[in-house]
């Protein structure tokens, strides 16, 4: 039995930081109450712990510790977001390039009849990929919903100047930062007016935490009415963030988890994290080109963050993933929950083998990942 390998850092980092694992049980241990629903003490620890969070979230991505709403992951996020935003005639356009996380909730209101939406192409160049967004403006659009890196090819989108055209046509951002917040510099002051994440992946948190940050200018109608500890003599939900969307009592240790997560990543720094995981990238891509009928997802002229995607001629990715697996290496092999992506790279119908690696992994590891695709292939 193989030590496995783990290369599936897109989907949720693994290992977690010790400090990650250390605050998730002290929350469990010692803040076991439930954070602004009562005096006592350990309620009152625990809701120090979620303050604490938020400030350390407003502090990296640019905001107040009120406009931080904690969720379940970085779909609960976007579907508060798109739900809380979007109104009836409104036109949206979302990348080619999308996660279902952004395009089944706006699929979902275009087959009610309540929306409707475009998908503009993504290219290597990021004027032309600017002139495909603009192409798509109408006057009834209401706003960009897309995400800043892709989860399939890891190619960054040029957001900021997306943000740009948002606020010349009086357009709202709605940004899926699932796989750039933690490994490329994200803040809201990049012009986006909603941001969503998990907090499982570059943020390090465990599984079941995620964050939409918010300037706090966008009013969102919640989708979940509910306890807040606020107001409580009310019928009415909250109408003041982060009570309004945070119905419910919220993942106290998984929230603990997420601050910790931030802390490390801003100590150890989100260059020297993206600069190490993508000259692991570069070593694996550079290994891959050698091996007869891969082809590599990458352009020369586009911006990619660390993340890989391949397939070969003759063997379906989801065999190669197997294969790879057996040998007790983790990636993610398919359709990444990204059907527009693949239909864009013509992989629609197998998908591609991804690898993702994080600050955890080593250059020895990547070169024993490229010898076993070497052998499988052979």
């Amino acid at each position: 039995m193989h030590t496995p390998i783990y290369f599936d850092n897109a989907a949720t980092t693994f290992p977690k930081p010790q400090t990650v694992y250390d605050a998730a049980a002290l929350a469990m241990r010692n803040a076991g109450g439930n954070p602004g629903r009562g005096g006592h003490p350990l309620a009152r620890r625990a809701g120090e712990i979620v303050y604490h969070a938020r400030e350390t979230a407003a502090a990296m991505f640019g905001t107040e510790p009120e406009n931080v709403v904690f969720t379940g992951n970085c779909t609960h996020a976007l579907n508060l977001a798109i739900h809380g935003t979007l109104r009836q005639g409104d036109h949206v356009i979302i990348s080619a390039l999308e996660h279902n996380s952004v395009a089944r909730p706006v699929a979902a209101l275009a087959e009610r009849g309540i929306i409707t939406y475009s998908a503009a192409p993504v290219f290597p160049d990021s004027a032309e990929t600017l002139d495909a967004f603009a192409s798509l403006i109408r006057p009834q659009t209401r706003a960009v919903i897309c995400t800043l890196v892709s989860n399939v090819t890891g190619q960054i989108l040029p957001f900021r100047e997306i943000a740009a055209l948002c606020r010349s046509h009086g357009l709202r951002f709605i940004a899926d930062g699932a796989q750039a917040c933690g490994v490329i510099p994200v803040t809201l002051a990049d012009g986006m007016d909603l941001l969503c994440t998990a907090g499982h992946k570059g943020l390090f948190g465990l599984m079941g935490t995620g964050m939409l940050l918010s300037r706090g200018t966008v009013p969102l109608t919640p989708l979940m009415q509910g306890g807040t500890g606020s107001l409580s003599n009310s019928l009415r939900q909250p109408d003041f963030l982060p009570d309004a969307l945070e119905a419910g009592t919220v993942n106290v240790p998984g929230i603990a988890s997420l601050d910790a997560g931030m802390q490390f990543v801003q100590r150890f720094g989100i260059s020297h994290i993206f600069a190490h995981e993508s000259a692991l990238c570069e070593q694996v891509i550079s290994g891959l080109r050698k091996i007869p009928g891969i082809t590599v997802f990458r352009h020369a002229d586009a911006d990619y963050a660390p993340v890989v995607s391949f397939v070969h001629e003759r063997i379906p990715a989801p065999e190669i993933g197997e294969q790879l697996a057996a040998r007790g290496f983790c990636v993610r092999a398919g359709i990444h929950c990204s059907p527009l992506a693949h239909s864009s790279l013509g992989t629609e119908t197998y998908g591609t083998v991804r690898f993702a690696p994080s600050v955890m992994n080593r250059p020895q590891e990547a070169e024993h990942f490229v010898r076993a695709v070497r052998q499988i292939v052979q």
